[in-house]
């Protein structure tokens, strides 16, 4: 066969997502829209693995030329997964005299406050790696005792000795005067060339000690774990013909260059999931829906992420490496806190592998451990044993066992009934089938609580929100969770299983960049205190570096965007609200935050009105009389991509009862039982069709359930739009 970029000159974007469970990959044509999709086993011993499979399978799927390849995005989860296994090298931690327990300490708070068991991740650099420096800044980043350089060449002796690869330094108040730190960096550098070196002024230049110390080590840890990775991937993409850039998907829903993620990794430790919000927003966003829930379920986790205003919600209020609780979404003080902006995710151990089991109390339990790819549930016929969501799918006819990725893996019904049987139905006194549904019931349970969290326990009204549902298996529970949350429109997007993969391709170039400066609001009306010239001077240098790390990356001034905010807090709070500023073009045809030279303090009087309004909506309640104080300043760098054009498809003239395949019996809670239920091919379904539930709506990587008294419309871009509805 001859390949498309040979035959024609088109040029494509592809997209490669690694899962815990599978990788995907999409591939679109520039000039047709024309989108290939591919789905292979992930390969957990070695990523790359599965991501050239990936690759290879993409292309011969499109019969696209390597050659062809113009954009090339990648979502990993290596980073995080080299946390969460403890499979990071040897790294040392470098900190001013006096604080070399800081890492021990961590923070006085517990996830549970009443369990007397938990314990404390253990750090990631162990004590007698943790070196002390004497030197000493003022918060304001004043010099109050030089640094001892040559007891920093002792430490340099010290890492030679101990074969120490990789060192984070972080020194007091760096944040705000990074001189020290650099010298530092200089010294070790002089000793030894080849030391990976993370400072905390570079990586996380904000306030609070731990946390900062807490976002270089995690980047120190992965820095050498990330950079053989992505280093093995280029030399495979490049055996393989692909001579596209390699950018990588950051937490913060953007991309960035290989080379960035190798130097800064602890930006990309929510890779794919990020990508995976990213997609729904676009996803929405074409129709018309600024204001939505991301529910992406796939075979390790489910997460639930928040669109507001057509803008996905970021935090810096993230953890890596603690473990999932079932019935729990994001873990507090459990894991390693990082102070990177991460889109705000809920993540839940319910995904399609997640082994279903009975506790010691006779309790049936679902989660947080998964069967992953290998050996993966019951029903693959891999050597797995223990039942898991997908088996009880299968069992309750919700799965084809002859269609599963198309044919390519026969699914193993008796097996999979046999394991229920076994594990979870004769220890409780059930009947296999009711014990698949209470796996089913107990799933759904676990995922509806994190939707919750990210929807009501932040003040926002799911019953205002569309739920977009992909992954392999979020088509499959995402109506029975509408129903229970009140969602009133479902959107499910033409190949649900690869959506976080087609994410990566619509996306932008992005950097952050923060200051901490703690200044009274108030201040900002005292006439000639040159108040708003700090702040200016402020945005002004993280946008200069900025506009030379996206010149550096071949972006154009005129697809150049600058976004500042603020992030607020009234005086004598702990945590922090951020604040975007109103954007404004400005004289260089690029997009600023606020335009630095109108930059005064009504304009800053209406960021703080803004804050008082968000912290209300946030919390319940605000305080507009109470002193406000401006502490981290912020700018978002976007280097604009041009987004690939989507095809859409027309009426074909037949009606929906020609897609119809036949149908099949299948279990409904809210039926108490089975019903015979139609089943359809989406590949059949074309724009105007209507599929009336109970129905089942199959396609190569994922399988919709529709249930009585909703109803499915197909739409110009192939979307299943699901909302209540009777008989079309």
């Amino acid at each position: 066969m001859e390949r498309w970029g040979a035959m024609t000159g088109n040029r494509f974007h592809l997209g490669i997502d690694v899962g815990g469970t599978f990788t995907d990959a999409v591939l679109i044509c520039e000039e047709t829209g024309r989108i290939d999709t591919a789905k292979v086993p992930s390969t957990p011993a070695d990523p790359s693995i599965g991501f050239m499979a990936a690759v290879a399978r993409a292309l011969e799927n499109g019969a696209v030329d390597p050659g062809a390849i113009s954009h090339l995005v990648h979502g990993t989860t290596v980073a995080t997964n080299s946390l969460i296994e403890g499979k990071t090298p040897k790294t040392a931690f470098v900190t001013t005299e006096g604080f070399g327990d800081m890492l021990e300490i961590a923070r006085q708070v517990r996830p549970s406050l009443y369990d007397v068991h938990f314990e404390k991740l253990r750090p990631l650099v162990p004590r007698d790696l943790c070196f002390e420096v004497p030197e000493r800044l003022d918060a304001e980043g004043g010099v109050l005792k030089p640094l001892e350089e040559g007891a920093v060449r002792e430490i340099a002796a010290a890492l030679r000795a101990r074969e120490v690869r990789s060192v984070a330094v972080c020194l007091l108040h760096g944040y705000a005067n990074p001189v020290h730190e650099e010298r530092v960096s200089e010294i070790l550098r002089e000793e030894d060339p080849e030391l990976l070196i993370s400072l905390s002024s570079s990586v996380c230049p904000e306030f609070r000690e731990y946390f900062r110390a807490s976002t270089c080590v995690i980047n120190a840890c992965i820095v050498p774990v990330v950079a053989r990775y992505l280093a093995g991937i280029e030399e495979g993409l490049g055996r393989a013909g692909l001579d596209a850039e390699l950018l990588v998907m950051q937490s913060n829903g953007g991309v960035l260059t290989a080379e960035q993620a190798t130097s800064k990794p602890v930006f990309m430790v929510e890779s794919g999931p990020a990508a995976g919000v990213v997609s729904a927003n676009f996803i929405a966003g074409r129709l018309g829906h600024r204001d939505l829930i991301s529910f992406d379920m796939g075979g390790t986790t489910a997460k639930a992420g928040l669109v507001l205003d057509g803008r996905p919600r970021v935090t810096k209020e993230y953890e890596v490496g603690a473990q999932a609780q079932p019935g729990q979404g994001m873990t507090r003080a459990a894991g390693y806190p990082i102070r990177t902006p991460v889109i705000d995710l809920v993540e839940v151990g319910a995904g399609g592998g997640s082994l279903a089991w009975v506790d010691a109390g006779g309790g049936l339990r679902v989660g947080p451990r998964s069967a992953g790819a290998d050996p993966g549930p019951i029903c693959y016929g891999r050597g797995g044993t223990e039942p898991t969501i997908t088996d009880a799918n299968l069992v309750l006819g919700r799965l084809n066992p002859d269609y599963f990725l198309s044919g390519e893996m026969p699914l193993d019904v008796d097996a999979a009934a046999a394991g229920i049987r076994e594990r979870c139905a004769e220890p409780l006194g059930l009947d296999p089938i009711e014990a698949a549904n209470g796996i089913i019931e107990i799933a759904n349970a676990t995922m509806i609580n994190a939707l919750r969290l990210v929807t009501v326990r932040r003040g926002n009204d799911p019953r205002e929100l569309t739920m977009v549902a992909f992954g392999g298996a979020g088509p499959l529970h995402a109506n029975r969770l509408c129903m229970e949350m009140r969602i009133p429109t479902l959107v499910v997007p033409p190949s649900p299983g690869t959506a976080s993969a087609l994410g990566l391709l619509v996306t932008d170039l992005r950097h952050e960049f923060s200051r901490t400066r703690v200044l009274a609001a108030d201040d900002a009306d005292v006439a000639g205190s040159g108040f708003t010239a700090r702040i200016r001077e402020l945005f002004e240098a993280m946008e200069g570096e900025g506009r030379r790390t996206l010149r550096r990356e071949g972006v154009a001034a005129a697809d150049m965007e600058f976004r500042r905010g603020i992030e607020m807090r009234y005086a004598g709070q702990s945590s922090e609200v951020a604040v975007t500023l109103p954007g404004e073009a400005t004289d260089d045809g690029t997009v600023g935050g606020l335009d630095a030279a109108k930059l005064d303090a009504a304009k800053l009087a209406d960021a703080v009105r803004r804050f008082h309004a968000e912290h209300e909506r946030a919390y319940g309640h605000g305080y507009p009389e109470q002193p406000v104080e401006l502490v981290n300043f912020t700018v978002t760098a976007i280097g604009r991509i041009a987004r690939p054009r989507l095809p859409r498809i027309g009426s074909n003239g037949k009606g929906v009862a020609d897609a119809q395949r036949g149908t099949r019996r299948v279990f409904f809670s809210d039926a108490a039982g089975f019903v015979e239920t139609a089943i359809y091919d989406r590949a059949q379904l074309w724009a105007g069709h209507l599929v009336a539930g109970p129905a089942i709506i199959e396609e190569v990587d994922s399988t919709t359930l529709l249930h009585a008294g909703y109803r499915a419309e197909v739409d110009e871009s192939g979307n299943l739009l699901v909302s209540p509805g009777g008989a079309p």
